[in-house]
């Protein structure tokens, strides 16, 4: 059953909600303290097979990181997050509320 569950993960084309992105996002807080570090973001992006993954966690905290703390910890900065796989990784999420 684990092996499904990570099959499904790892599929780039696969589409998500937001709080689904969320919840993916959050395997890999390694510390549990509900912000994520540009190496988690990195771990995250690997699992994806994401070709330089680790440039591109670089950039997306970049663009995402809008207090410069190294981390994304607020609301904002996880909407900024959400843009930034949308746009420029082509990840596949939407909001729930726009089906309607």
């Amino acid at each position: 059953m684990a092996i499904m569950f990570c099959i499904e993960v790892l599929s780039t084309n696969r589409e998500m909600t937001v709080e689904e992105f969320k919840a993916w996002l959050s395997h890999f807080d390694a510390d549990k303290d509900g912000r994520i570090s540009c190496q988690e973001l990195n771990e995250a992006l690997s699992s994806l097979r994401v070709w330089f993954g680790w440039w591109k966690a670089r950039r997306c905290m970049k663009a995402s990181d809008s207090n410069r703390t190294g981390h994304i910890d607020s609301a904002i900065e996880m909407e900024k997050l959400v843009q930034y796989a949308q746009q420029q990784l082509h990840m596949k999420i939407y909001d729930y509320n726009d089906d309607y």
